[in-house]
């Protein structure tokens, strides 16, 4: 949905915590303004503010410190600290970057706008996992590792049924406030990779393992992100964005989906591997092995593109038949900085070309907040 221009607001009264954050007023033109409190600009663990997006896609105007900015799908949007990265013709950017010392968002960029999940949405699947399971067998164990090191496919689907689908995104939507997260459409429930969210909410969701999560659930995941593979387990190379345009300390989760199941490239271990890469990509997150409409076994990510036909977009599912590409994660010096940049790129756009603007919009951006610490 593309977003008309509204006039900028300023939102500069006391931080709340989740519990009390009030909710969302409408604006002019059907979008939507944070009400005060600034969402996840509020102490790195309050838990911040809920912001509800109408239709999942309305940007949010809150940022501490008074930030007003014109909201408008395409358009460049605005960064705390300086300007935000050029985003190229044809590719929409969404970002968030938040700083956990200052408790704060110092950069962002139609921070609610919905993208589908790709395999970003391991992250919910698995905090969900461990926190109704007190105890862990070895082997989901096991497949928790290799789904959030390596992206794995087959461990989420097999961990998505058995939470319930669609009963996972809305138990932790649920919990953690998060406004813009959906469950995939009725009519693709097995297709984890059709959920919807937004980078505030990926960016919201960091800041609860970080700051609130049980210790045995915070570090069997960040551990995991910690020693995120270069190779993910279907041979897709998944060190763009972060891992490539910023340097270490990082964690990261991957996700992309649009771009085939067979990498132009496979990814090995003798492929160049960025500084503090492990080995072994993922498979797009929701492309997999069945042709677009196609019946579907109810385990899979999603279907893989229609022979080059781009897809038709249906309800409920954001940008489908365009290739996205995101990278998210938590970075620098006591995890300091929280960044979530989601990408969609042109139909028909290439790997090559599609990784090239993302590791470039995110290293564009990592020197612009970093500038100003």
């Amino acid at each position: 949905m593309r977003i008309k221009p509204w006039a900028a607001l300023v939102v500069a009264l006391p931080i709340v915590s989740c519990a009390t954050d009030p909710s969302v007023a409408p604006a002019a033109g059907g979008s939507s303004v944070a009400a005060p409190g600034g969402g996840l600009a509020a102490a790195a663990r309050s838990g911040g503010g809920t912001e509800a997006a109408a239709g999942g896609s309305a940007e949010s105007t809150a940022a501490a410190g008074g930030l007003a900015e014109s909201k408008a799908e395409g358009r460049g949007g605005m960064s705390v600290r300086g300007s935000g990265p050029k985003v190229p013709a044809g590719t929409t950017a969404a970002y968030v970057v938040f700083d956990r010392r200052a408790g704060k968002i110092v950069s962002h960029r139609l921070a609610h706008r919905a993208f589908r999940s790709a395999s970003v949405i391991k992250i919910l699947i698995a905090i969900d996992f461990l926190e109704r399971t007190p105890k862990v067998s070895a082997a989901d164990l096991a497949s928790l590792k290799v789904m959030l090191r390596s992206s794995d496919d087959a461990a989420a689907s097999a961990f998505w049924d058995r939470g319930g689908k669609a009963e996972i995104v809305k138990r932790v939507a649920g919990k953690l406030g998060l406004a813009d997260t959906t469950p995939p459409p009725a009519y693709k429930p097995g297709f984890w990779g059709y959920a919807s969210l937004s980078a505030y909410d990926v960016a919201r969701t960091y800041r609860y393992l970080l700051d609130r999560a049980a210790p045995r659930v915070r570090d069997v995941i960040v551990g995991h992100l910690r020693n995120a593979t270069r190779c993910g387990t279907d041979g897709f190379d998944q060190s763009f964005g972060i891992p490539s345009g910023v340097p270490r300390p990082w964690a990261v989760k991957q996700g992309w989906s649009g771009f085939g199941t067979v990498p132009p490239v496979k990814c090995t271990s003798t492929s160049a591997t960025p500084a503090g890469l492990h080995t072994a990509s993922e498979v797009p997150a929701d492309l997999h092995t069945t042709a677009l409409g196609a019946a579907s076994s109810g385990t899979v990510g999603a279907p893989v593109g229609n022979g080059g036909v781009p897809a038709v977009a249906r309800p409920g599912v954001p940008d489908l038949g365009r290739p996205v590409l995101h990278t998210t994660g938590f970075l620098g010096k006591d995890d300091r900085l929280i960044m979530v940049l989601l990408t969609a790129h042109p139909a028909g756009g290439t790997w090559k070309d599609s990784v090239r603007r993302t590791t470039t919009l995110t290293r564009d951006l990592y020197r612009g907040v970093s500038a100003g610490q």
